[in-house]
């Protein structure tokens, strides 16, 4: 065998074998959160939402609105989280909106008295799994997971597909495997796909 194609073997199976370790733990939250997905009814989400009320500094919502004092005011003393997604300011009311995987939270807060009303939702840790695995409200760095784990995903199954060609006794049973596998889910969109 040329020199070339053990170094390739060998690095292959380096790379199979530790970058399938390196990868296990997301490999594995994303397959299981792909049967939450698919299965939401098998994984009861219990939903709690929480109304409160309050009242802010009469000065920030008069004139030019403090939306950074509303903001900091809304976190301290609510526990708000979740990233800020709206703030809208109309004549009567501001309105403020706070969301994050498997959570909301809306205030809207009246001008003339600084009064406001506060809706936080939280949707339990099932929600929680399915918003992280499609990426909803998580943020740029947590899609960056997503997109990095994408592609140790790929070089996973790539350098295991490099690696079946080193092995003659196996090389033809795989293939047709792989065959088989592409095959059966192109026949199952096909199929059952609308």
């Amino acid at each position: 065998m040329p020199k070339w194609k053990r170094q390739l073997a060998a690095l292959s199976r380096w790379l199979h074998i530790y970058l399938s370790m390196f990868s296990f733990g997301v490999l594995f939250f994303f397959a299981v959160t792909g049967l939450t997905l698919n299965h939401a009814e098998w994984f009861s989400s219990a939903q709690r939402t929480v109304q409160a009320k309050g009242t802010v500094n009469i000065a920030w919502v008069q004139g030019s609105v403090a939306k950074l004092e509303i903001v900091e005011h809304l976190r301290r003393t609510h526990r708000v989280s979740g990233a800020l997604t709206d703030f809208r300011i109309d004549d009567g009311q501001c309105s403020v909106s706070f969301k994050g995987p498997a959570y909301t939270a809306d205030i809207f807060v009246d001008r003339a008295t600084g009064a406001y009303d506060l809706t936080e939702t939280r949707m339990g840790f099932a929600a929680l799994l399915n918003d992280l695995h499609k990426g909803r409200d998580t943020g740029r760095a947590w899609v960056w997971v997503i997109d990095i784990s994408a592609v140790l995903m790929t070089l996973v199954s790539s350098s295991g597909l490099v690696l079946l060609f080193y092995l003659q006794k196996r090389l033809v049973t795989g293939l047709a495997t792989l065959a088989a596998g592409a095959l059966a889910c192109y026949l199952a969109y096909l199929l059952w796909v609308p």
